[in-house]
C-alpha cells in the first residue's frame, strides 16, 4: 500500500540567481497535521509562475521516496529532505514507471487524479543547486507528476493512499514523459495519449501537434515539435548563405518596394511554403560588417523564384542601402526561406488580416490559394493609412476577384481626396478589435496576422472573443519576439538590444538577425543565450539544459558545440541557445 510519507507546502518567495530575482514557490517544507487541499492549492501553499506550475490541472506535485534514496546514491548527496524536488506529496510507492495518467487516488478526504508528468524548469535546478537537474530528472525517467482534485478535503502525512481508479489507456507518466521529451514515439503511442481524457490541455495539444507533424508514423519521430514550432518547419533548402541575382525591382507603395531574386544557374529555386521569410546578408562596404535582414516572401510560391518586399526605415540601414545600391543583375546573399508561419492545409475557413507591410507574408498565402482553386472561404482585411502608403491594393484585387469565396475589407486610418471609398479602401480609420467583432468571422476559420505588435495583440485577443480557437490564431512579428523568462522579475523592462558590457569577445561573430547585431563570441558566457542575455536580446527558455526545446530557434549557417548534449537534438537547422555555443560565425533568427 502506497502512503504519503510527508506534505509540503510554501509560498512564492524572491531568490537571487544570476545576478536576477526570481520569484518562484519550489521551496516548500513538511508539515505535520491536516492541510485542506482545495481545487487550486493546499492550505499554505502557492506558486510563483502559475503560466509553467499550478491551476486546476497541476494542483499537487508528487515525488516518490524512492527517486530520493536514488537521487542521494546518484548525487553523492547526504542531504535530500521531503520537499526539496518541489513537491507537495512525498510518497512511499506510486512510481513513475507504474503511475498511469489517469489513475484516481484517495487521501485521507481528498480524491485525486493523474494529468501530466512534471514538466522540469531551471527552478528545480535552483532549489537543488544543480544546474543539470531538468534534464537529469527526464533523462533518467523520474519526472514525478501533477494531480488534479476531483474532491477536496483534508489530508495528512502518514495516511494510505488507495487507488480507485485505472486510467483509460493504462499510460504510465514514463511513458508519455518519454513520448514528448524523448526521441523514439510511435504515431500509435501518440493517439493513445489523446484518447485519454484526463490529459492535461496543456499536454493534449503536445500530443495533438505530434500527431499532426509530417512523418510522426516511423519510429524515431522527433518529439520537439510537440515542444516548440519551430521544430515543425521543414528542413532548409540549403545549408548557409548563397548568391541570388536580382531579375526587378518594382516599387509597391511610397515606402515599400520588391525585390525579384532567382537562381545563378537559371534553375529553379526551391518552393517556400507560403507566409515563410528570407535572409538575406547585405554588405554595405567593403570594410564595414555585413547587415542580416529577414524579409518576407510576398509572392506566389512554387514558381522557381522569390520576391521579398522591403519596408524603407527612416534610419533603416539596411533598406536604405538597398534601395539606394541594388540594381538589376546584381547578386544579394540569401539563407533558404524558413518560418513556421505558414498557411495550413484544410477546407474551413481562412482569415488574413494584416497592417501596413504586414501585407506580404499573407499576401503570399492569397496568392497560394489562387494557385490552388481554393474554394474555402477567405476573408481579406488590411489596415493602410492611405493608397500611397498601401502596398500590393491593385495585385490584392485581383486575387480576390479571382477565388469564388473571397470578402475583402480595406481600412484607411486617413484616406486622402485622392482615395476613392468603396474602391480603394471600404471603411474610414483604423483596422481594430472593436471592428473585428462586428464581422461575423466563422468560428472555425485559421487566421493569419502580421503587423505591429500591439496590432496583433489586440487582433488576436478579439479573433478569440469572436470564438475562434487560440491554436487557430497565427502571428508573425517582423522584429523580436516577444521574451519568455519564466519567473524572472522585472523582465518586461529590458532595455533595447545592444553590445554587451565588457571588453569585446575575440571569438567567432554571432549575429543576431531581428535584433540587428553583430556580437563576437565571448568565452565569460557558457551559452549563446547568456550571450544574448548580455546584449538584452529578446529569448524565451524554461530549463536552460536541453530538455524543453523553448529556446530552440533557426541557425541561418555556422555551427555550435553543445555542452550538456540536449535530451533530444534540435529540428535539422535548428539549435538550441541555452546548452550551445558557437564554434565558427553563426547567424541566428533572433
Amino acid at each position: 500500500m502506497a502512503t504519503l510519507t510527508a506534505l509540503n507546502v510554501g509560498m512564492p518567495r524572491d531568490v537571487p540567481w544570476h545576478g536576477k530575482s526570481v520569484h518562484t514557490g519550489i521551496y516548500k517544507q513538511s508539515v505535520t497535521g491536516p492541510r485542506m487541499v482545495r481545487r487550486l492549492n493546499i492550505d499554505g501553499d502557492g506558486q510563483g509562475d502559475l503560466g509553467g506550475h499550478g491551476g486546476e490541472q497541476r494542483a499537487v506535485l508528487v515525488y516518490q521516496t524512492d527517486s530520493y534514496r536514488y537521487w542521494a546514491r546518484e548525487l553523492g548527496r547526504d542531504d535530500l529532505t521531503p520537499g526539496q524536488f518541489g513537491e507537495n506529496f512525498t510518497v512511499d510507492g506510486l512510481p513513475d514507471d507504474e503511475v498511469c495518467i489517469g489513475d484516481r487516488y484517495r487521501i485521507g478526504d481528498a480524491l485525486f487524479e493523474v494529468t501530466q508528468p512534471r514538466v522540469t524548469c531551471y527552478r528545480v535546478g535552483l532549489r537543488m543547486g544543480e544546474p543539470q537537474m531538468a534534464a537529469l530528472l527526464v533523462a533518467h525517467h523520474r519526472p514525478g507528476f501533477y494531480l488534479r482534485v476531483i474532491e477536496e478535503g483534508e489530508v495528512e502525512a502518514g495516511q494510505e493512499i488507495v487507488k480507485v481508479a485505472t486510467g483509460p489507456e493504462a499510460m504510465t507518466v514514463t511513458e508519455i514523459d518519454q513520448v514528448l521529451y524523448l526521441p523514439g514515439h510511435t504515431r500509435a503511442q501518440v493517439e493513445r495519449a489523446l484518447r485519454i481524457p484526463a490529459l492535461s490541455p496543456g499536454w493534449r495539444t503536445s500530443m495533438q501537434t505530434l500527431l499532426d507533424q509530417a512523418g510522426n508514423e516511423a519510429a524515431g519521430a522527433s518529439g520537439s515539435a510537440g515542444l516548440n514550432t519551430a521544430a515543425t518547419a521543414p528542413p532548409p533548402a540549403w545549408p548557409g548563405f548563397r548568391p541570388l541575382t536580382v531579375t526587378h525591382i518594382q516599387p509597391e507603395s511610397r515606402s515599400v518596394f520588391s525585390l525579384s531574386l532567382a537562381a545563378d544557374d537559371g534553375s529553379d529555386l526551391p518552393a517556400a511554403l507560403p507566409g515563410q521569410f528570407l535572409t538575406v546578408k547585405i554588405q554595405p562596404a567593403a570594410d564595414a560588417a555585413p547587415l542580416i535582414r529577414s524579409y518576407s516572401l510576398s509572392g506566389e510560391p512554387g514558381t522557381g523564384t522569390y520576391r521579398i518586399s522591403v519596408k524603407v526605415e527612416p534610419h533603416g540601414a539596411a533598406s536604405n542601402h538597398l534601395r539606394a545600391h541594388l540594381r538589376t543583375g546584381d547578386h544579394l546573399d540569401a539563407a533558404a526561406p524558413r518560418g513556421t508561419f505558414s498557411l495550413a492545409g484544410g477546407d474551413n475557413a481562412v482569415v488574413l488580416v494584416s497592417a501596413g507591410v504586414g501585407v506580404t507574408p499573407v499576401l503570399a498565402m492569397l496568392h497560394a490559394l489562387v494557385r490552388d482553386r481554393s474554394t474555402r472561404q477567405v476573408w481579406w482585411l488590411h489596415g493602410a493609412r492611405d493608397g500611397t502608403e498601401h502596398p500590393f491594393a491593385q495585385e490584392s484585387r485581383a486575387l480576390i476577384g479571382a477565388l469564388p469565396h473571397a470578402r475583402s475589407t480595406v481600412y484607411y486610418s486617413k484616406p486622402t481626396p485622392k482615395d476613392r471609398q468603396g474602391f480603394d479602401y471600404a471603411e474610414t480609420g483604423r483596422l481594430s478589435a472593436g471592428r473585428i467583432r462586428t464581422l461575423g468571422l466563422p468560428t472555425d476559420a485559421d487566421a493569419y496576422l502580421c503587423g505591429p505588435a500591439a496590432f496583433m495583440d489586440s487582433i488576436t485577443n478579439a479573433l478569440i472573443d469572436a470564438g475562434l480557437e487560440t491554436s487557430h490564431v497565427h502571428t508573425e512579428a517582423f522584429g523580436a519576439g516577444a521574451s519568455l523568462t519564466p519567473g524572472i522579475k522585472d523582465s518586461a523592462t529590458a532595455a533595447a538590444p545592444h553590445l554587451p558590457a565588457g571588453p569585446a569577445g575575440t571569438g567567432p561573430t554571432v549575429s543576431f538577425t531581428r535584433s540587428g547585431l553583430n556580437v563576437p563570441w565571448n568565452d565569460t558566457q557558457d551559452s549563446l543565450l547568456e550571450l544574448a542575455e548580455a546584449c538584452d536580446v529578446p529569448v524565451q527558455w524554461s530549463c536552460r539544459t536541453g530538455v524543453c526545446h523553448t529556446c530552440e530557434l533557426a541557425l541561418m549557417t555556422g555551427a555550435v558545440d553543445y555542452s550538456p548534449e540536449p535530451v533530444e537534438p534540435p529540428a535539422d537547422g535548428n539549435i538550441l541557445i541555452c546548452c550551445s555555443k558557437p564554434t565558427e560565425e553563426i547567424v541566428l533568427d533572433l
